[in-house]
Order: C-alpha cells, then structure tokens, then sequence
C-alpha cells in the first residue's frame, strides 16, 4: 500500500467547516501541506480557514451533491496547482425505519454521501493520474458502512457503496501510485449528531435524548477521528478504524459471525424498545 507524507503536498479536503474535516485540515496544515478546502456551511469553512490562513491555497463554500459547482472548485484549485491528497469527509446521516423513510430520505443521503465523494474523485483523480506524481484519496464511510446497525439503512446504503466503491479504486488506482484509504468511524463528538434526521420520531422526546447521550458518552473527539485518519494515510492503511469499538465489531464480524448477528439484534431490539416508547407517548 501507498505511503503518502502531507509534507509539501496539496490535500482537497470537502467537510472542511466543522468536525473531523476541520480537524484534519488543522493536521494536516501542521504536516506541512497545502489545502484547498470546501464545506456547504460558508461560515464554518471561514472559521477553519481563519485557523490555517497561512496554508490555504484555495477555498469554496458548496454542496458537493452538486456535480457542476464540484467541477468548478476543481478547476479553480488545479489552476493553482497539482492536488496530492483528496479527503472525502462531508455527509450528513438519516436514519429510520423503512415504514417512516420517505424517497427523499434516501436520495438525500445517496446525492450527499456516495455521488457527493464520487463527484469530487471524478474531477480531481484524472488530474492525478495524468500528474503521474502519486498521491492518496482517503473516503470517509462509518461503523454503518461496516454493520447492520438498527435503523441506519439510508446511511447505510451510501456509506456501504462508498467502502464498495473504495474497494475497487484501493486495486484500480493501486498501478497509479495512488493509495486509497477508506475510514470507518463509530460515535464521534460532531455536529452531525445534533442534525441526524431520524424519520418519524420526534428527537426532542426523552427517549431519544437519553439514547443520543449514550452515543455521546462513547464518542472520540473530531481531533482524534482525524489523528487516526491521517495517520492511516501516512502508514498507506486500507482500512482504518477511529476507536476500538468499531474494530472489535469487525474481527468479530469475520471471525465470529454468529457473535456478531447476536449483538446486532440485541441492539435493534434496545432501539424498537425505544422508539415503542416513543410512540406511545404521541397523540393519535
């Protein structure tokens, strides 16, 4: 695998605004690399920018679902340069039962979390290979990438196809020079869990409060995520995993299978279990 060094490099990195993408840029900028950054939040991508003034070459606010507006940043960034690194961190999540997800539920996550990554390889790894000076696409998928977790499968849907579609790049790109990291995060303390859209729940009753405290209680820092994240790129590993947690699931998914079916009934059933209490409490 790929050894990559941020050191004199130019690392595209998209989430850039808030939570593990601001925190790899804060890294990665302490590494040596130059960053051409972009989040849908204009104001967070300014307070990042303000952080590592002195090593952004170029920055953008946009939607990374939107293919034109993707295909712009990258021609405004590789006028200014040859890009290195691509760092696919933005995405939202939705989670919900099939019966309460809507269409658009999924098309939402599917536009921001798969063909949002594959827009932003799409106009910079060609670059990258033409350059013929190596380099390194790192994509961001999670646990739900990894597991059947209860409620997750919008998330699911993109956050699997991204691992899929890195799983194929990791040997495609391989003869490139370009090593491809795909990173599989459990809870981390970000924005995103604030702004989860859960399908026909109210997020404000108890219930959910309490569950989405357990979360937190669990959660690695945004800097740590990132720490990790980073340090894969350098080692030029595959597959990398921000907390033990999520790493024990996986070898107990391929070594243990019947362990690991077990633990994720128990943990659909804790969450029906919650979710009945919630409906119980809504009026009819």
């Amino acid at each position: 695998m790929t050894r990559t060094t941020f050191d004199g490099r130019t690392a595209v990195i998209t989430g850039a605004g808030s939570g593990i993408g601001r925190a790899a840029a804060v890294q990665a900028a302490a590494k040596g690399a130059r960053l051409a950054l972009t989040d849908v939040n204009a104001e967070g991508l300014a307070e990042t920018v303000a952080l590592v003034a002195g090593s952004v070459v170029h920055h953008e606010a946009f939607d990374i679902a939107n293919e034109d507006a993707v295909a712009a940043f990258a021609h405004r960034t590789l006028e200014r340069g040859p890009v290195h690194i691509v760092m696919n961190v933005a995405g939202i999540s939705t989670w919900g039962r099939i019966e309460d997800l809507a269409s658009q539920h999924w098309r939402d996550c599917v536009e921001i979390d798969l063909m949002g990554p594959i827009h932003v390889m799409s106009a910079f790894v060609p670059a990258m290979i033409e350059a013929r000076a190596g380099g390194h696409v790192v994509n961001v998928s999670s646990a739900a990438g990894l597991f059947g977790l209860p409620i997750h499968a919008p998330y699911s849907a993109a956050k699997f196809g991204l691992r899929g579609v890195s799983e194929v790049l990791r040997f495609d790109l391989e003869r490139h020079g370009i090593g491809v990291t795909v990173v599989c995060p459990g809870a981390v303390k970000t924005p995103l869990v604030g702004t989860v859209t859960i399908a026909g729940v109210d997020r404000d009753h108890p219930a959910i409060q309490r569950t989405v405290a357990e979360f937190e209680e669990r959660a690695v820092t945004p800097e740590s995520a990132a720490a990790s994240m980073i340090r894969g790129v350098e080692r030029g590993k595959y597959l990398v995993f921000t907390s033990r947690d999520i790493l024990a699931g996986h070898y107990l998914q391929r070594y243990a299978p019947w362990a690991y079916e077990r633990v994720m009934r128990g943990l659909n059933r804790k969450l029906t279990r919650v979710l009945s209490k919630v409906e119980a409490s809504q009026p009819a």
